[in-house]
């Protein structure tokens, strides 16, 4: 079959952005009333918590492995400084070109210079969110550049012109009827079928013609190990390794926060990760790169790039408390376990990392400014934290972020990019006048007092409140009057 498909689900150079998160309150009403959406993520996380559980039947080994896994990557955070400059000595003498990048931006414009130096037309994708963070695929396109995911579930949803739901099942809100139709409307020669085998066989015979032809191999990586300079790559599809050493130059880019001392280190962290993610003993594939093609090696890319990028992570860094958001390893779990996630799925979020983790991650790449109103979506039950295979402490990290998003503007040196933007004096002025009730007894009496006799002028419409809810309405009498009437 030749097969041209066509890249992306709208026109070349048009970024797939979502709307602002000021109408995160409408995205999620919207998903909420989606029924094929509620069903399709409750059956899809029911599957997955249940795979998850079955790869951890004993307790207290799963306790042991996650206070090991969480040493590791406090432990590699405690010397993230001094590991990152290891690692770029040890990649450098290995062969590989190291880049840094503040923004992504930055990022964009390094991958750019790659591309234009090896005259690329046609840059082929494994997995790797922080590109989808960066918007890449974009970048690339408005230079001039084809980029083309080669994960198949990355594929469907850039044929979609969409964003990936889950960072671990991007098309995961996707039916397979509306993957036939999608297929056969984007890819020529294709008819509609719906048989699973079938559709990931035309994906399949599309990307392989694609490999074979693309002059540079993007990837992301899992882990970057400092003390040799290697960098991990964990997947199930095997595209990743294609990526990795067909195209003759191989560009891999992960944040800073990925690196980790020594290899021992990557075992335990590895056999968390799969089972915490898609509930299996260990992934498919699992790939080590240490550098470009020797002499008298038979595969693997001629030229080999790592660009690390921060993009707000030197900010999550610099505060004891918020640096436990870059444990994180990518796994999903969080998500999978998340009632809000499960109800809303990715899209409604309207940032790259959706659920939990994405509440927590993103206020430091975007800023507060547009992200102030994520870790109010949030039930706080406790069961991201409870799942995490780090322990991340999300709940009280979601806490915290509210704290800096609705407090007071700060004077100087804020902790955070759009501290303050949900502030509201008025909201202030109420939350401080309940303050000053209940500290003296005397107004709390009269303010019950009044709220008992004078709860017919109760207003029907309390805000968000009231949008799903029975008004708040004082009762007609006090304890305390009750009380008394007993004697």
């Amino acid at each position: 079959m030749s097969a041209q498909a066509n890249t992306t689900g709208k026109d070349a150079g048009q970024p797939i952005a979502f709307v602002s998160a000021q109408a995160l309150r409408a995205r999620m009403h919207d998903a909420v009333n989606d029924p094929h959406l509620r069903t399709s993520f409750r059956g899809a996380m029911d599957f997955l918590m249940a795979k998850r559980a079955a790869q951890f039947p004993d307790a207290d080994e799963l306790d042991s492995l996650r206070n090991l896994s969480e040493g590791i990557r406090q432990y590699s955070l405690s010397r993230l400084p001094e590991l990152l400059e290891q690692l770029e000595t040890n990649l450098t003498r290995n062969g590989v070109h190291v880049h840094w990048a503040e923004t992504p931006d930055e990022a964009n414009a390094i991958m750019l210079g790659i591309a234009r130096r090896h005259q690329a037309k046609l840059i082929v994708k494994g997995k790797s969110m922080v590109s989808e963070e960066i918007e890449f695929n974009h970048a690339m396109e408005a230079a001039g550049v084809g980029a083309l995911e080669s994960d198949m579930g990355e594929y469907i949803v850039q044929l979609a012109g969409e964003k990936p739901s889950h960072i671990i099942m991007p098309a995961i809100h996707q039916t397979k009827q509306q993957i036939a139709r999608l297929f056969a409307d984007k890819i020529p020669g294709v008819d509609y079928t719906d048989n699973v085998d079938a559709l990931i066989q035309i994906g399949r015979r599309v990307l392989r013609e694609k490999f074979e032809t693309a002059d540079i191999g993007l990837s992301g990586v899992n882990f970057a190990v400092a003390e040799t300079g290697t960098l991990c790559l964990v997947e199930n599809e095997g595209n990743g390794r294609m990526c990795t050493t067909v195209p003759r130059v191989h560009v891999a880019i992960t944040g800073i926060e990925k690196v980790v001392e020594k290899l021992e280190h990557v075992a335990p962290l590895y056999s968390i990760l799969t089972r915490s993610a898609t509930g299996q003993t260990v992934s498919t594939y699992f790939n080590l790169i240490s550098g470009p093609r020797k002499p008298d090696e038979q595969d693997g890319p001629e030229e080999v790039h790592l660009v690390l990028l921060d993009n707000g992570r030197s900010q999550a860094y610099a505060d004891a408390q918020l640096r436990k958001t870059l444990q994180c390893i990518r796994c999903g779990a969080c998500m999978n376990h998340c009632p809000v996630y499960t109800r809303i799925g990715g899209h409604a979020y309207g940032t790259t990392y959706p659920g939990p983790i994405g509440k927590i991650v993103s206020p430091h790449m975007m800023g507060l400014e547009q992200t102030h109103l994520l870790p109010t979506a949030s039930s706080l039950c406790g069961a991201c934290g409870e799942v995490c295979p780090v322990k991340i402490p999300i709940p009280e990290l979601l806490m915290r972020l509210r704290e800096e998003a609705f407090s007071h503007p700060p004077q100087a040196n804020p902790v955070m990019r759009g501290q303050g933007a949900g502030y509201s004096g008025l909201i202030s002025a109420v939350w401080k006048g309940w303050a000053a009730v209940y500290r003296s007894p005397g107004l709390y009496r009269l303010a019950t007092w009044l709220g008992s006799r004078f709860n017919w002028l109760t207003p029907s419409r309390q805000g968000a409140w009231t949008s799903v809810r029975v008004p708040l309405k004082p009762a007609s009498k006090r304890l305390r009057d009750m009380l008394k009437e007993r004697g």
